[in-house]
């Protein structure tokens, strides 16, 4: 599944920090390897591993390689997640009809024993 390795690619946290840097726009692998105080062949590997996740894409700009984040890149992991965040949602939907459901009930006691 995608969002696995989208995960696996997210997970260390120099890829992380490259994948956040590229937030602001693309950057090249100097740029991010300057800012990073990182190599820029291990630059270059973080980077493969973010591509081959589908999370970052590489154009040519002159004679250097620009990279950008692929922002629909991170939709399989937001279904993933939002799959955990819908059930978290309906149990507290049903949390709240059955608080109202009580309420009523206490509610409708009360009036039938005011009007005696």
């Amino acid at each position: 599944m995608a969002y696995e390795e989208i995960l696996h690619a997210l997970a260390d946290d120099t890829r992380r920090k490259i994948f956040e840097d590229l937030r602001a726009g693309p950057k090249n692998v100097k740029a991010l390897s300057e800012a990073k105080g990182v190599s820029r062949p291990a630059v270059s590997q973080h980077l493969k591993v973010l591509q081959s996740a589908g999370l970052v894409e590489v154009y040519q700009r002159g004679t250097s390689r620009f990279y950008a984040l692929r922002r629909e890149g991170i939709a399989p992991l937001r279904d993933y997640l939002d799959q955990f965040w819908e059930g978290v949602l309906d149990a507290f939907a049903n949390e709240i009809a059955d608080q109202q459901e009580m309420g009523n009930d206490c509610t409708s006691d009360e009036d039938d024993q005011s009007g005696l």
